[in-house]
């Protein structure tokens, strides 16, 4: 398939070569569970059926910051009289010379990073941005250097494609400042319940989500799964097994055109690098790579094209290297966090570290990029946006939808547009699955 030129990067790129607003540094939190969308938003603000799309999907990956994938996307297509200031580096927690970022040529990686609550405060250093390497120091990996790896254009073209294409944000930041299961909870109960660790929860400890919000308001949704299924951690998802279903559904259901009003996608979160495609650390990110284009482009063959709307990110940074510090957040007003003796003392004030984010929709505004802060919650209040659902907790009513991602009146992409392969090189694959090998 061909991609658009490189062109048509250019208006994406001059935006990101500007500084976006700034956050401010306390934010409003007037707004707390149970409020409305249209007691919460700017007047004029579409909500319901004023919003044109009657089905949403939302896939969130994991593990990757916004530096670590997108840095190089606006460095590539930059004009040379507008070229951006090298990244800062980091220190050597052995003493050497600063670890500056460099170009990861592999498509896995020697051990999983920190991305702990304590590895990602610490990496995060009260908004100094250089804790990434002391907090990755491994016996295969002494420095942590590499936290600083990026990839570009070459290693991800689908996605280099994808986000310039589309509407993509470059203050999109994941929820908590730690690991997967905490920034997940955010994204469909606007809370982590008081968890700051990959924790299961007691019986009907995680309740209520954005699937209670969604039955009780008469939407309906479904949960597709690879191999096991993050969701069914959620009291409501749990209790409704007929609302849950394989990838293999979700392509059929897209073909048919019957997808529900909300479909959350997993990936296949276990295997070996051959069929991990979450592109969590160490696995191949290439395998998710063509997971990802795959969904894409069974939605834009999907007679539910003309009035979907895909969210695509990823969970948090995973341990890997951001430049931008995140900002102040409002705390959902449930529960503090759950620390334990020794763990880093803090609150659910700040948003996790920048990630990618990437709205696929007809509706879409045209290689545009967007400076406006954003969490997980703001996907969760955009749903809510959309079907008129009250707000989970304080962090959700007071979150700002990504509505300027959006053209609802002048939808760009009724047709959708021609985008590269995923490739997966099976010589990198396989030093993947045998690390051991000359290859890796």
């Amino acid at each position: 398939m061909k991609t658009r030129p490189v062109l048509a990067l250019v208006p994406l790129t001059l935006l990101a070569l500007g500084i976006g607003p700034c956050s401010p540094s306390v934010p409003d939190c007037r707004f707390g569970a149970g409020a409305l969308p249209v007691d919460t938003l700017p007047p004029g603000t579409p909500h319901g059926d004023a919003i044109p799309i009657q089905h949403i999907v939302v896939l969130m990956q994991e593990n990757r910051s916004f530096d670590h994938y997108f840095d190089q996307l606006f460095r590539e297509n930059a004009p040379p009289a507008r070229r951006l200031a090298p990244l800062p580096p980091n220190p050597d927690p052995l003493g050497g010379p600063p670890i500056h970022p460099f170009h990861q040529t592999h498509v896995c990686e020697v051990a999983d990073l920190n991305h702990s609550w304590d590895g990602t405060h610490n990496s995060w250093d009260n908004g100094q941005m250089d804790g990434f390497t002391a907090a990755n120091e491994n016996s295969l990996d002494p420095n942590g250097s590499r936290t600083m790896g990026y990839h570009d254009g070459a290693d991800l073209p689908f996605y280099y494609a994808l986000y310039s294409t589309f509407a993509m944000g470059d203050r999109y930041f994941a929820s908590v400042l730690g690991p997967t299961y905490p920034n997940r909870l955010y994204l469909f109960a606007a809370t982590s319940f008081g968890h700051i660790k990959n924790d299961f929860p007691k019986k009907g400890e995680y309740s209520p989500s954005i699937f209670d919000r969604l039955d009780d308001g008469g939407v309906s949704w479904k949960v597709y799964y690879s191999d096991l299924p993050f969701t069914v951690l959620l009291d409501r998802v749990i209790k409704s097994p007929a609302k849950q279903a394989t990838m293999d559904q979700f392509y059929a259901d897209a073909a048919a055109g019957t997808l529900p009003q909300v479909s959350v996608l997993e990936p296949a979160y276990f295997g070996t690098a051959a069929e991990e495609s979450d592109e969590h650390p160490p696995s191949d990110f290439q395998v998710g790579q063509n997971f990802v284009a795959g969904v894409i482009q069974a939605l834009f063959a999907s007679p539910n094209w003309p009035t979907s709307a895909l969210f695509l990110t990823y969970d948090e940074h995973g341990g890997y290297y951001d430049h931008v510090p995140p900002p102040a957040a409002c705390v959902p007003g449930d529960k503090p966090p759950m620390l334990q003796p020794g763990n880093y003392v803090a609150d659910f004030d700040h948003f996790g570290v920048r990630v990618p984010f990437v709205v696929i929709s007809p509706f879409s505004k045209p290689h545009f990029l967007s400076h406006v802060p954003h969490d997980h919650t703001s996907i969760t209040r955009f749903i809510e946006a959309r079907f008129d659902l009250p707000a989970l907790t304080g962090r959700d009513a007071n979150s700002v939808p990504p509505f300027e991602f959006f053209d609802f009146e002048h939808p760009a992409f009724l047709t959708p547009p021609s985008l590269p392969d995923a490739p997966i090189d099976e010589d990198q694959l396989a030093a993947c699955e045998n690390p051991d090998n000359d290859d890796f």
